[in-house]
């Protein structure tokens, strides 16, 4: 393999930009380790015309050379496969779109290529994004690159594993209910699911009402997030509850340190999460990484509402009614579990309706308390190690039972609330698999979010120990 592929963004950066290397040396090397790779992790879905990316890379080289170069000239960027990029397939995943290509970019895309970024492919993804196991039957599945019998998570699945795989340095992810933070804790990457309303959506296929989706980066570094976000935060007319730009640069953010003795609250299990014991115990070792850095580790006791079967509830209602149209009689190109999620949807009531929003004002309610007591918050990623590569998720851990979304304990909270939330890599289970550590932010801050990760990373860097290679 190319150790090039080994950098982090903001490395190859640097090197492009003082022509150590060029962007059809990098733009070859991607290529190369595409090929090598994707018949065991099935990461990327399709891919642009080899000489159009060499085209494109040539000129960003000669962009480079007189002194134009953009944020992101000349990287490689592979596009999860939910999101729009010109002249792709844009299946979401599902036979029902299986001959569908893409006419344009969507805002996000349209940024990280206005930034000098080279769309070279589509990353696999579920069924609509519907679970955390990328599996479906348009493209298959796909694997993690530090154990093939094992899933990369979900949504974001194909691009967590083209990341940890070294097949390419910058990929899109989006997360409505762990989709980021997931596969990123599972690959042992960074992930950091924005604030609703950052980075815009602006090809919805209907009116947004569920409101707990979001894009955000998944990357090798804290540093690689901040660039990201840079290139692809702020406003949109196609968004109504997309948000001002912050007015500053989420890179130059992370120069400030933050503050001796900041309160970060640790919660094992927002009272209700079922822990895998080994990986309880790694994210709690790893916590304590804060107080070595002069901080300060405050207990949290309880946690908000058990909101899984809610959040589930509620997506499923609005994945019918963006359906309904194809129902029933396309019924049959779905997959059993996607289409059957669906169809619980038209139990939606006006009383369950009600119900779901009390609970996510008590959601709120508990966190405006928690953030009034401490600066962050941190927990878990995800409770237990990842499933095996076609599912299916486990229904106990040691004896217990999962509740419901039991995958998604600690993240569905943060998308209901809208806070930015942002998993690390705290060390390695049992199994030699890698576990996360959440940090929660106050909302709509990601430039505290990324000092606080940056802490984590200074204390225990997890750059460059990649998996680079994998038995068969």
């Amino acid at each position: 393999m190319d150790d090039t592929l080994s950098l982090t963004l903001s490395e190859l950066i640097a090197r492009l930009r003082l022509r150590k290397l060029s962007p059809v040396e990098l733009m070859t090397a991607v290529l190369a380790r595409v090929d090598a790779t994707n018949r065991d992790l099935n990461a990327f879905t399709s891919l642009r015309d080899r000489d159009a990316l060499l085209a494109d890379a040539r000129a960003a080289e000669a962009r480079i050379a007189r002194g134009e170069a953009r944020a992101l000239e000349g990287i490689p960027l592979g596009v999860k496969e939910l999101e729009s990029a010109a002249g792709l397939p844009h299946t979401e995943g599902s036979l029902l779109f299986k001959d569908r290509v893409a006419e344009r970019d969507e805002a996000q895309i349209a940024r990280l290529k206005a930034a000098g970024a080279i769309v070279v492919g589509k990353t696999n993804a579920p069924e609509f994004g519907h679970t955390a196991i990328t599996k479906n039957l348009v493209y298959g599945v796909t694997r993690l690159p530090w154990n093939l019998e094992h899933t990369p998570g979900g949504s974001s699945g194909g691009s967590a594993a083209a990341l940890a795989g070294l097949v390419i340095p910058l990929v899109t992810a989006s997360d409505g209910g762990g989709s980021i933070r997931i596969p990123a804790s599972f690959v042992g990457a960074y992930g950091l699911k924005t604030s609703y309303g950052r980075i815009p959506h602006d090809m919805l296929a209907q009116w947004e009402t569920g409101d707990t989706a979001v894009a955000g980066p998944l990357t090798k570094s804290v540093a690689d997030a901040a660039l990201q976000l840079d290139a692809s935060c702020g406003p949109h007319p196609l968004d109504p509850n997309s948000l001002p730009h912050p007015g500053i640069s989420y890179v130059e953010a992370l120069a400030e340190e933050l503050p001796a003795g900041t309160r970060f609250g640790f919660s094992p299990d927002l009272g209700y999460a079922v822990v895998q014991s080994d990986v309880a115990a790694v994210v709690e070792d790893a916590a304590h990484a804060f107080e070595k850095a002069g901080h300060r580790l405050v207990p949290i006791e309880g946690g908000p509402p058990a909101l899984g079967a809610a959040w589930g509830m509620l997506g499923a209602f609005q994945m019918l009614a963006r359906l309904s149209p194809h129902l029933p009689e396309k019924e049959g190109v779905f997959t059993r579990a996607f289409i059957s999620g669906a169809k619980t949807g038209a139990k939606m009531t006006p009383e369950r309706f009600g119900e779901i929003n009390r609970m996510r004002n008590q959601l709120n309610a508990w966190c405006a308390d928690v953030f009034s007591r401490v600066d962050f918050l941190v927990t878990p990623t995800v409770p237990y190690d990842p499933p095996p590569a076609k599912g299916p998720f486990p229904e106990t851990t040691e004896g217990r039972k999962q509740p419901p979304a039991g995958v998604a304990a600690f993240t569905i909270p943060f998308n209901l609330s809208w806070h930015p939330a942002a998993t690390l890599r705290a060390g390695f289970s049992k199994r030699g698999l890698p576990v996360g550590l959440q940090i929660v932010g106050p909302r709509h801050r990601e430039d505290l979010v990324l000092r606080a990760s940056l802490v984590f990373e200074r204390e225990r860097p997890w750059h460059p120990k990649w998996a680079s290679s994998w038995s068969k």
